[in-house]
């Protein structure tokens, strides 16, 4: 059944973002043969154009004005609405960012419809249907929309990207003259080095379990002799309330989210909080010396031993490859 869908995109200084890329690929295959619109907000969204047209847009909906580089709720609401409006979309798609938890359910409110959170894949099977984690990451749920159009925020590598859609396509300027009641009065920037934890195809978590903050050492170690262009270094959150790595790379249903080919989980135990922010990794391999670890559970492969001696085996036989 065509549908059309929407995207509300971020960007930054180095182009659009890896999700809204996704977001345009799965949204071709969604709206089969109805349009695809993306909406940008913020200087230099005029100049995203080209590449959104190419992930799949068929129209773009802009305001390339600097008073929306900053996120402001009720501002960015005004102008998605005024696009919703002219675009009458059947579903509309937002990334699992701190920007779309805030407008998913605000959009949805707006538009007296139902939002989806957190969403790992949707599709059509007689009418749209959305698959969502539950109980901690420990089940899925899937969900279809009486009310349209639908709202869904949708997990980083839920689709696939597309790189072969149109040269060009309708552009339409958002002119909305909206107030806002909110002020941004200061920003602290988190400085974090190498592969973005959420961006990497390969994710290496440690635990409470390691013992010590000395542990991430190993495991920096093994990230190295994978490719640093490939893993990153994730945290859980009772290894991050130690101490022993920056709250930032925290994975968890209160830290980041996810959804990398391979997660390595390593002196990590399992609990149900963390198994929300990675169950929607491809793969999963567990290494921990207790058996009966609930990791082991939700694991594809799983080493039992001390990670003392499995993760230095692992280093060298990176190594010799």
């Amino acid at each position: 059944m065509t549908k059309n869908v929407m995207i509300i995109g971020e960007f930054n200084d180095s182009g659009l973002s890896d999700t809204t890329l996704e977001l345009l690929g799965g949204a071709v295959g969604l709206s089969s043969g109805g349009s695809v619109s993306l909406v940008l907000l913020g200087s230099g969204s005029e100049n995203q154009s080209n590449a959104g047209f190419k992930a799949g847009a068929t129209k773009i909906y802009i305001a390339d004005d600097e008073s929306y580089n900053e996120f402001l709720p009720d501002k960015w609401m005004a102008a998605i609405i005024d696009a919703s409006t002219q675009d009458n979309p059947d579903l509309i798609l937002l990334e699992q960012s701190s920007i779309g938890r805030d407008l998913g359910p605000r959009v949805a409110f707006k538009l007296s419809t139902a939002v989806a959170m957190d969403c790992v894949a949707i599709e059509e099977d007689n009418g749209l249907k959305v698959t969502r984690p539950c109980f901690g990451g420990n089940a899925r749920a899937v969900y279809s929309f009486t009310d349209s159009p639908a709202v869904a925020t949708v997990r980083a590598k839920s689709f696939e990207p597309i790189d072969s859609g149109n040269e060009s396509g309708e552009t339409i300027k958002i002119d909305v003259n909206a107030e806002t009641k909110v002020s941004i009065i200061n920003r602290e920037a988190i400085v974090t080095e190498g592969l973005k934890l959420t961006d990497a195809p390969i994710v290496l978590c440690g635990g409470r379990g390691l013992g010590g903050p000395e542990g991430f050492d190993m495991i920096q170690e093994l990230a190295n002799a994978i490719g640093t262009d490939k893993a990153a270094i994730g945290s859980s959150r009772a290894a991050c309330d130690l101490g022993w790595y920056p709250v930032a790379n925290q994975v968890g249903l209160t830290g980041k989210v996810v959804n990398p080919d391979l997660y390595i989980g390593i002196a990590v135990s399992g609990a149900s909080q963390h198994m929300a922010g990675c169950s929607g990794s491809k793969s999963i391999i567990a290494i921990n010396k207790d058996p009966e670890a609930n990791m082991f559970k939700s694991s594809r492969w799983g080493i039992v031993g001390d990670y003392k001696e499995v993760v230095p085996a692992l280093i060298e036989a990176m190594k010799s490859n």
